[in-house]
């Protein structure tokens, strides 16, 4: 499931990169480190989150 979250907002930052989305915080194209941002964070999260509950 995570890898389809990073996948999707990967492709969400390339999509950025050619043409800005428009969204509130994303006007122009130089936004892009916003959502890699936000990608790194998440894989951040899951990669804590699977060492914790990895002996359950």
């Amino acid at each position: 499931m995570t890898k389809i979250i990073l996948v999707l907002l990967l492709l969400t930052a390339a999509i950025q990169v050619i043409k800005p989305l428009g969204w509130p915080g994303l006007k122009k194209r130089a936004d892009a480190w916003k959502l890699v941002a936000g990608v790194v964070g998440v894989a951040f999260v899951s990669v804590i989150l699977a060492a914790l509950f990895q002996g359950f």
